[in-house]
């Protein structure tokens, strides 16, 4: 597995994500994107090795691509695409096993175990406590509106409040830039 390898698949996947139901106005390709961004700061903060942020870059890559497939467990299908498009590619199977032990770690509720598993958790919900938050928020309310996942924007709220309240960032580094911003939003809409 080389960074090569990572350019190979960041173009499959790409292509891939451009296929997107556009409905889907938060789990998008830019979103994607912002995930690995913050998977490699988060990842260099907390002084993993360059194997490991080339194990999450993939990862982040890979994570939401199972909206091409499902919106529910998707988790799951981005996991199965993973293998599919890396098939030829040289990972090993250790490899293999920690990027879809990093996909599915993103599920929520989300349950990291290892600090690789908290830096990708960390950088997929890493707007919460930035000032793009709700910016970003509106594009999730408008996904969830659309899904039913909400029937409402009263639900939307309560749902946000609620997801706030209980979030808890797992990195040292997220926890020190991102948490005082995140609770500032958690009172601004309380």
């Amino acid at each position: 597995m080389t960074e090569s390898d990572f350019e190979v698949l960041k173009e499959i996947a790409f292509a891939e994500l451009d296929a997107l139901n556009p409905h889907l106005t938060y789990h998008s390709k830019e979103h994607t994107v912002d995930v690995i961004k913050q998977s490699v700061r988060i990842a260099m903060s907390e002084g993993v090795t360059e194997k490991e942020i080339l194990l999450l870059k993939i990862a982040a890559l890979f994570h939401d691509t199972g909206f091409l497939k499902t919106y529910a467990h998707h988790e799951e299908k981005g996991c199965e695409i993973f293998l599919e498009k890396s098939a030829d590619l040289c990972f090993s199977e250790e490899e293999n096993k920690m990027v879809q032990d990093l996909i599915m770690a993103t599920k929520i509720p989300q349950q990291p175990h290892t600090l690789l598993q908290q830096i990708i958790c960390d950088a997929d919900l890493d707007y919460l406590g930035r000032n793009d938050f709700f910016t970003i928020g509106e594009t999730l309310r408008q996904e969830f509106l659309h899904y039913k996942i909400v029937p409402d924007n009263e639900a939307w709220e309560k749902m946000q409040l609620n997801f706030l309240k209980n979030h808890r960032y797992h990195t040292h580094t997220s926890r020190q830039l991102r948490e005082p911003v995140k609770q500032q939003h958690y009172a601004t809409l309380l």
